[in-house]
Order: C-alpha cells, then structure tokens, then sequence
C-alpha cells in the first residue's frame, strides 16, 4: 500500500491516530511530490529531513493558491473549487482529486459535533455562492441536503417567503432545522423577521462573508444581530476555506473546535517562520490532513487567538487582504 493510500486508510478509520506523526509523515511526502511546495522549501532553504516537529514546518502563504497549481502527484482534478472574487483569475482554485473524499470528510466532522444528518432538514442561504459557482461550501450543503433524505428544497435565493413556510413545516413535524448560509444574506432576512417568528427548532450557522452587500462587523455585533433577528439564543458558525477539505465549527460561544483532520497553529505578527506553542494570539497557520492532494500546511491571512484545548477564535484578518466568505470578519 501506498504512502497516500495508508494516509487516507488512517483517516477513514473510526480509531484514534497520532496527528502529529501524520502530519509530519504527510510534510516529508508533499515535501518530495508538491513541485509547488517543494520549490517554496528550496527557496527557504529547508532540510525536510531536520524537520522533527510541526512548529518546524513551513507554511505555504495561501496567496499560492491563486497563482499556481497546488497539486501533490500527478492527477486530473474531479472537481475544482474556487473562492469568491470578481474574476476567474482573482479567485483562489483548489484541485481536488476525489470528490468523495471532501465529502465524506465534511460529514464525519459534521456529525462529530451536530449528531446524525438525518436528524435534520438542511436549508440554505448562500446567494453569492451559487450565482458565481465552484463553491466548496455549496458542494458541502448539497452533499448534506442529500444525506438527510429530505424532500424539502435545500438552496434558497432570495425567496425568504418560501423558506419561511418550508421552515415552519418542518418545525410542526417535529424535525430539526440547520439553516446555513453567508452572512449578509442572514442579515437581509434578520431585517424583514424583526425576531417574530418562531425559530426555537432552528440552528442558524453563519459562514462568514458580506461580499461588499452590507458593512462589515465584528462577530459579537453579528450574531447579537442575528439572535435578535431570528430570536435564538446562540449563532453557530462555520470556518472553512476553499483551500481547506477540512472544517472547524462553533457552537455558538464564538469558539471554533477544529475537525478530527485540522490543526491550528500560531505564528508570531511580524515574522511568518516564528511559530510558537507559547502563542496565545497571532496569525492562523492551518494544518489540514484532508490536504493530501494539495498542500496540508498553509499560512492563512486571518488572525486569531488560540485555546490550550486546541479550540481557537477567529480575530480579524490581517491588513490588505481580501474581505472574502466562510468565517472571516474584520476585528
């Protein structure tokens, strides 16, 4: 069996591994099969081999994402996934070899948190992302709408009368309701409910994004926002990234619990290659073991504070870089 077949075999069971020894193990394999990734640590001037710890290793400036072809091996992508962006040449392109693997990866990390999908009826709103295409997040809630056998549509526009009444149907039958979707458009509905509907039965999970819509705020404004629009308690959110298969959620305390394959890490403000334990806050470097095809360490343009528990909060982003969706808020 293969490196890359063992790697995925290791992940696909329901018993505990060693993430540390993976990820390392997964550094030293995109180190020698990532032309991108190798190029970059050539650069550095890195010996793989001196790599013994995940604080060693360096972190691929996401920006590479837009400009090149992150592939590990050679393979013909299944799908691709695009970010948000005015121009097909602004938006980042993650390749993808198995859409099978991204899916099957983002059920098992949903369900580790929210139980069963069949539990609920999966309802969305994310406009931008189905007008402009290739979203990763929409291919995820189109995977989930699928898994809970439900009969309701799933993806809704701007047609908030309809997904009023389908929502208020499912809650007189009893069922869950996740309600997923981009910011702006949360808050466009927020303004026409005015908290005066009934919503106790509903998960309202932002994904982050104004996309130029409406002003950007801080996440306690938004959600005390949205608790007040749509009268819940709590506003779950999603962290997610077009150049991640993995996610990260809160469950409504503005806290993220990574997925059993991400890792966060923290590097200092002013020097990307200080990455240190003893951080309590600074720039988000992601470990991701879904990455196999990609690149698994990437060097993220947000900023945030890091619990000892591994969980960790989504600040703000640094300076100048793109306002973009799935849980990026400027602090």
């Amino acid at each position: 069996m293969d490196f890359k077949a063992r790697h995925i075999s290791q992940l696909h069971q329901n018993q505990p591994f060693d993430f540390d020894q993976a990820a390392l193990e997964l550094f030293r394999y995109q180190a020698q099969h990532n032309a991108v990734y190798r190029a970059f640590l050539q650069q550095l001037g890195r010996d793989v081999q001196q790599v013994s710890r995940l604080e060693e290793i360096p972190f691929l400036p996401i920006e590479f994402f837009k400009t090149h072809e992150v592939k590990t091996g050679d393979f013909e992508p299944e799908v691709t996934f695009y970010s948000s962006g005015t121009t097909q040449t602004s938006r980042s392109r993650h390749l993808v070899a198995s859409l099978d693997w991204y899916t099957h990866t983002t059920q098992r990390i949903f369900e580790s948190f929210y139980g069963s999908l069949t539990d609920y009826v999966v309802l969305a709103l994310l406009p931008s992302y189905l007008e402009q295409g290739g979203s990763s997040l929409v291919a995820m809630v189109d995977f989930f709408v699928k898994q809970t056998g439900q009969q309701e549509e799933g993806f809704y526009l701007r047609n908030h009368q309809q997904l009023l009444q389908t929502i208020q149907s499912v809650q007189q039958r009893g069922k869950k309701v996740l309600l997923i979707g981009v910011s702006y458009a949360l808050l466009d509905w927020a303004d026409e409910l005015q908290g005066k509907e009934d919503f106790s039965n509903v998960t309202i999970m932002e994904t982050g994004g104004m996309k130029g819509r409406r002003r950007e705020m801080i996440r306690e404004e938004l959600h005390a926002y949205l608790r007040k629009g749509f009268g819940v308690k709590a506003i779950h959110s999603e962290y997610g990234m077009t150049e991640l298969l993995s996610q990260a959620y809160s469950l409504g305390d503005g806290v993220f619990r990574p997925g059993y394959t991400l890792r966060v890490l923290l590097r200092d403000l002013n020097d990307p290659f200080d990455i240190r334990t003893d951080l309590r806050s600074g720039g988000i470097n992601v470990i991701d073991l879904a990455n196999v095809d990609s690149c698994a360490f990437i060097e993220t343009k947000d900023i945030g504070r890091l619990c000892p528990t591994g969980e960790f909060e989504v600040l703000g982003r640094f300076d100048n870089s793109d306002i973009r969706g799935c849980n990026l808020l400027i602090a």
